[in-house]
């Protein structure tokens, strides 16, 4: 039984590295960019039988400077960080983005209403309750 968690320890190392692979290149690499490059939050959807709730990580930026795009196949959201420091400061590290960010989640909006929107703890909390089919 010890190899078998031995090789689950090492598909889930290697699922999680190529996860990060995928984020770095989608950062770093986008074809086709609007009006230069943007960084992509990172994104849960979380689904249950009523709602899809969609929670974006985006610490020290404002309601008012966040877009929230739809169209018939997904959600864009969009909006600039601002570098979050005096003017006088030395800089240790930086590892949270800054600028230009956005980012595109699919959902299939036909078949959800937009229900609620808030930002609460750093994050964009969109809120979508599941359009029921009316019988023929």
């Amino acid at each position: 039984m010890r190899s078998r968690d031995l090789s689950s320890w090492m598909w889930g190392d290697a699922l999680s590295l190529l996860e990060q692979a995928e984020r770095l290149h989608r950062q770093f690499c986008r074809v086709g960019a609007t009006a230069g490059r943007a960084w992509e939050p990172p994104i849960d959807v979380l689904e249950n039988d009523d709602l899809v709730v969609v929670h974006v990580a985006l610490p020290g930026v404002p309601p008012s400077g966040i877009v929230v795009s739809l169209d018939p196949g997904g959600i864009t959201v969009s909006g600039v960080r601002g570098f979050p420091t005096p003017r006088a400061a030395r800089i240790h590290r930086i590892e949270i983005p800054y600028g230009r960010f956005e980012r595109y989640i699919p959902l299939p909006l036909h078949a959800l209403e937009p229900a609620a929107r808030e930002l609460a703890d750093g994050c964009l909390i969109l809120t979508f309750r599941k359009l029921k089919e009316t019988p023929r």
